[in-house]
């Protein structure tokens, strides 16, 4: 790790922080909290992989994603990136009345994509 320690109990205070996410994130949808209105599937499974620390297969994520329907695409997309643009989706709030405890079931992957 490079750059500047961290001061005080900072540290353990971090710490303390994603340990209560990396619980929530299994019956809260904790994670669109963090994430912008418009998002892709690949920036959700970038933060989820930070949040529970581990790596996640790409095309089992996507439906993992699908089949809880936490997600819904707009009709954006990326732009001002190489390739093909990807497609924005939006958290759906409906969600949490649906259903009691929406949060991500995820099973991390031996190999990461």
């Amino acid at each position: 790790p490079t750059g500047v320690p961290m001061a005080f109990d900072h540290r353990r205070v971090l710490a303390t922080a994603i340990g209560r996410l990396r619980g929530k994130i299994k019956y809260r949808p904790v994670v669109f909290e963090l994430m912008p209105p418009h998002f892709t599937l690949l920036q959700l499974q970038r933060t989820v992989e930070a949040l529970s620390g581990a790596q996640l297969h790409k095309q089992n994520f996507r439906r993992l994603v699908a089949q809880q329907g936490l997600v819904e695409e707009t009709e954006g997309v990326t732009s001002g990136t190489a390739g093909r643009p990807a497609r924005l989706v939006r958290f759906r709030r409906e969600v949490l009345l649906e259903r009691p405890a929406p949060g991500l079931r995820l099973t991390p992957s031996r190999r990461a994509q």
